[in-house]
């Protein structure tokens, strides 16, 4: 596995970094609330703007990669994170972030789109090493991008998007020096094809699920820093900061990246994804019920974060996989179709948990996750009739299981 050249590294570093953006900004959230003089709910719009992007771009990178390549868009992706978090880095405004999250969001759907493809292309020694040094960046980048932001933000709030930039930009330059040009010309896509895609009733059966479940997923990850912070400031701990919440977020990630990779292959293998989906579902909207009532209290908030990575890391992957398997559609169609469908709940759910939080208090985005993974389970159980086929095949290829993870932790 590690014997690759030099361009496949180079790919790999791209990797890190662009899935560290996945929890970078939410150790900085109340530094920015509170420097910026910006609400709650005015900043959970930095993960609905970027989220919202990133998932209407999703219909129309298949298109867009087939046409230009995997290496042009691989590389346009991530010259726009370089510009827009170094834009969102030198902001004064709460909304001038918004605005240039949204289009480092653009960057990371072009680039999070081909990644998979670039890597498997560069590779010496089979695929599958490749493949297995590809999860083991997503999984590292998961893990690193709260504690990055957390020392970064501890110094300023800024830090995390400059320190983005400027890793981005190497990694830039590495890929234009290093990624040479593919040996074969991608087939060309459709640019209705992902569209087309949502007329097949398992597909969308699993979209909806997931844009509901994408609720309980967002109220966790980006609400959380914010009853975190009050909980602290009552149990008298002053000096909790950026620092601190990175440590806890970076807990999150290390859970959610392990359970992604090696707890859900044994769990489907054993019960079966219906089953599994069903059993997360359940774990989760309950996990949701105590965080909401138990709002006040910094220890219960902190394992529940964490213990709610192990949780999703499962669903996340199995969720995908299933996607997968439910119809003939090309894997990466698919894939794209439900990535789309699934970031408009992730995009939904932080824009409303401020303002939920500001009505009903600190423990109602929690409610709101919690009822949120319940309409997933019936979702779930009301199309079960058109789900039979995730079962069936319950072993995957290194490349397809690789995708399922870019498309569920993206």
């Amino acid at each position: 596995m590690l014997k690759q050249p030099k361009a496949v590294w180079a790919v790999a570093f791209a990797c890190v970094i662009a899935f560290m953006g996945i929890g970078l900004v939410d150790p900085i959230l109340p530094a920015i609330s509170a420097d910026l003089g910006a609400t709650a709910a005015q900043t959970m719009m930095l993960f609905t703007s970027y989220l919202l992007v990133t998932g209407f771009a999703m219909f129309f990178t298949s298109f867009v990669s087939s046409r230009i390549g995997a290496k042009r868009t691989l590389l346009i992706g991530l010259a726009l994170i370089v510009i827009f978090a170094a834009l969102a880095g030198a902001s004064d405004s709460v909304g001038m972030i918004i605005g240039f999250r949204a289009g480092w969001g653009l960057g990371n759907a072009l680039f999070i789109s081909t990644a998979l493809a670039t890597i498997v292309g560069a590779a010496s020694g089979g695929a599958d090493s490749a493949i297995i040094l590809y999860e083991a960046a997503l999984g590292l980048g998961i893990a690193i991008g709260p504690l990055l932001g957390g020392a970064l933000g501890s110094i300023s709030w800024r830090g995390p998007f400059f320190g983005t930039a400027v890793l981005m930009a190497i990694a830039l330059v590495a890929l234009l020096i290093l990624l040479g040009k593919p040996a074969e010309k991608p087939a060309p896509v459709q640019l209705s094809a992902t569209f087309k895609a949502l007329r097949h009733p398992a597909l969308l059966t699993l979209g909806l699920a997931a844009l509901f479940y994408n609720f309980g997923f967002f109220s966790l990850l980006a609400w959380s820093p914010f009853p975190l912070a009050e909980a602290a400031k009552t149990a008298g701990l002053n000096g909790f900061g950026a620092h601190q919440l990175g440590l806890i977020f970076c807990g999150w990630g290390i859970a959610l990246a392990v359970t992604s990779v090696f707890v859900a292959p044994v769990l489907t293998r054993r019960f079966g994804r219906r089953r599994t989906l069903y059993v997360m579902l359940g774990a989760l909207a309950v996990l949701m019920a105590v965080l909401a009532l138990n709002v006040d209290s910094l220890t219960v908030l902190i394992v529940g974060i964490v213990v709610g990575g192990l949780f999703l890391g499962v669903m996340n992957t199995v969720l995908t996989e299933s996607v997968m398997e439910a119809t003939e559609l090309p894997r990466a169609v698919a894939s794209s179709t439900y990535s789309g469908v699934r970031f408009v709940g992730g995009a939904v759910a932080p824009a409303l948990a401020g303002v939920i939080a500001a009505a009903l208090g600190s423990g109602a985005p929690y409610w709101v996750g919690c009822a949120g993974l319940l309409i997933a389970v019936a979702i779930l159980w009301i199309g079960r009739g058109q789900l039979a086929r995730i079962d069936t095949h319950l072993t995957e290829e290194p490349s397809d299981e690789a995708l399922a993870l870019t498309a569920a932790d993206a």
